[in-house]
């Protein structure tokens, strides 16, 4: 009996012992690159393939992933330099390209160029106007990218893009701006109108100057005019 429960302890102990083992062993995919503490302390990242911790000794406080990464965000109740709310959606494209920065530097790269990323958003928007904004989403998106990148450049995060994907503006004012844009197509309506009339009138004025001159071109003209009347559907008396 004592034996058999010698033996159980030596299986259970040999168990225990195989579990710890193959819980130290790691498997890191082509685009991930794992960071290692020994004791505490950063001795060096591990991946892709196949690597070993320590049990109890090394301790991996993450993955990071140096695969292209996409977070939106967003802005509420944003003033424009001419005083107009706005709530602006855009979109980030980065990645990390210094491991032992995105670690030592920082304690949680993705949530800090997020933050950084929505704080940049409300410093631009508070820089432009309505119209820059929304006539010129790239230049904007673009003047954001540079700006992120500066801050994150110290926690080894590069941002490739940054796009402006939507603006929101009050329903109010988005009435106001439809009454303004019509009434603009309107004006552009008349004045090209007019500006047809006044060429069409210009052109009778040179006509006449001409008939004026050749009286043998008025003739014709006049001969046309009737060629014309008479090529047309019914009965035209001319008097």
């Amino acid at each position: 009996m004592a034996l058999e429960i010698f033996t159980l302890i030596e299986t259970l102990i040999v168990l225990i012992i195989a579990a710890i083992f193959i819980n130290g062993i790691k498997v890191l995919k082509e685009w991930e690159r794992m960071p290692v503490l020994r004791l505490g302390r950063y001795v060096g990242l591990r991946g892709p393939g196949i690597t070993y911790l320590i049990p109890f000794i090394d301790k991996a406080p993450l993955r990071i992933s140096t695969r292209l990464t996409t977070i939106p965000f967003r802005t509420e109740e944003t003033l424009t330099v001419d005083n107009v709310p706005v709530n602006v959606d855009a979109v980030m494209y980065f990645r990390p390209v210094d491991i032992e920065k995105c670690v030592l530097y920082v304690e949680n790269y993705l949530q800090a160029t997020t933050w950084a990323a929505q704080t940049t958003l409300r410093e631009v928007i508070g820089k432009i106007d309505l119209n820059e904004l929304l006539s010129e989403r790239e230049k904007v998106g673009a003047h954001l990218r540079e700006i992120i990148d500066e801050k994150t450049e110290a926690w080894g995060v590069k941002v490739t893009a940054v796009e402006v994907k939507d603006v929101l503006i009050p329903s109010s004012l988005q009435d106001a701006m439809s009454r303004q844009a019509q009434a603009e197509r309107e004006r552009m309506a008349r004045v090209t109108l007019a500006t047809a009339e006044y060429q069409a009138a210009q052109k009778m004025i040179d006509a006449a100057k001409l008939y004026e001159e050749s009286k043998e071109g008025l003739l014709l003209r006049w001969m046309n005019i009737l060629y014309e009347l008479g090529q047309q559907a019914g009965t035209n008396t001319i008097m």
